[in-house]
């Protein structure tokens, strides 16, 4: 079960660890390696919104900007097997985002949440965005009637999502992150001052222009590639979808405390 209360880091180290958040995660080596590849490969399903250009067409550079930022095995002739994610780096991740969350809160900016991963994150948004809004932060409603060839773009519980068949998606895409910037400008209505979101979601922002911070899991390398170019401000490393979404909650709690949001 989920830690009680807000956790010191060290309680959240282990926390993340105990529940797989981090540590040993259930991402085997063999599925980050080839997300690595299709990446270097050209392949836009992983690029998450992102331009990328040729400047990550070695998969060995994807590998080693992994292993930093994330804490995977640097060795590339290490192909199966058991993967990590560094808790300790995710938690470095959470409170950099916790310092962008203060200064949106310092400047009452107006903040727009998305999710491409709601059975995980969706309630980590939600909770991010309420007290955002306790604040002062605006709290950005996405304009009506948005689709794009996936499903519907809707928003709940302040945060955007993907809808199809009365059922929330899992996507990668960034191309629902599109159409709700495309429509804000259409309707002559200000962008996000920031993006807090996951996926392509996150990504496509950064791309846009717009402040954004995001989460993804070790097998997801372009949020992290991103930061490391400067297009994305943070990307937290961490499992985005384990057993239970209430074991992000002790996570949700030390973000919020950090960012002096409690």
């Amino acid at each position: 079960m989920p830690i009680p209360g807000t956790p010191h880091r060290a309680e959240l180290v282990e926390h993340l660890v105990r529940t797989r958040i981090a540590g040993d995660v259930a991402t085997p080596r063999e599925n980050n390696l080839s997300h690595y590849r299709k990446l270097a490969n050209g392949d836009r399903h992983y690029w998450f919104g992102l331009e990328f250009g040729d400047r990550w067409s070695d998969e060995q550079d994807v590998l080693a900007v992994m292993a930093e930022r994330v804490g995977v095995n640097d060795d590339p002739e290490y192909r199966y097997g058991q993967d990590t994610i560094d808790a300790e780096l995710t938690v470095d991740a959470l409170e950099r985002l916790a310092a962008r969350l203060r200064k949106a809160a310092d400047g009452e900016q107006r903040v727009l949440f998305a999710t491409g991963h709601p059975g995980g994150l969706l309630d980590v948004h939600r909770a991010t965005a309420a007290a955002l809004r306790t604040a002062g932060c605006e709290i950005v409603v996405i304009p009506d009637g948005l689709q794009t060839e996936e499903g519907y773009v809707m928003q709940f519980a302040d945060v955007a999502v993907l809808e199809h068949g009365a059922t929330l998606w899992h996507t990668h895409s960034g191309e629902p992150m599109k159409a709700i910037l495309t429509a804000l400008e259409r309707e002559g209505r200000p962008l996000p001052d920031l993006v807090v979101a996951d996926h392509g979601w996150a990504g496509c922002a950064g791309q846009h222009g717009v402040d954004s911070v995001g989460y993804a899991d070790s097998n997801d390398p372009a949020l992290f590639l991103a930061e490391s170019e400067g297009t994305l401000q943070v990307t937290v490393p961490l499992d985005d979808h384990v057993v239970s979404p209430r074991f992000y909650d002790p996570m949700t709690a030390f973000l919020l405390a950090a960012a002096e949001l409690g």
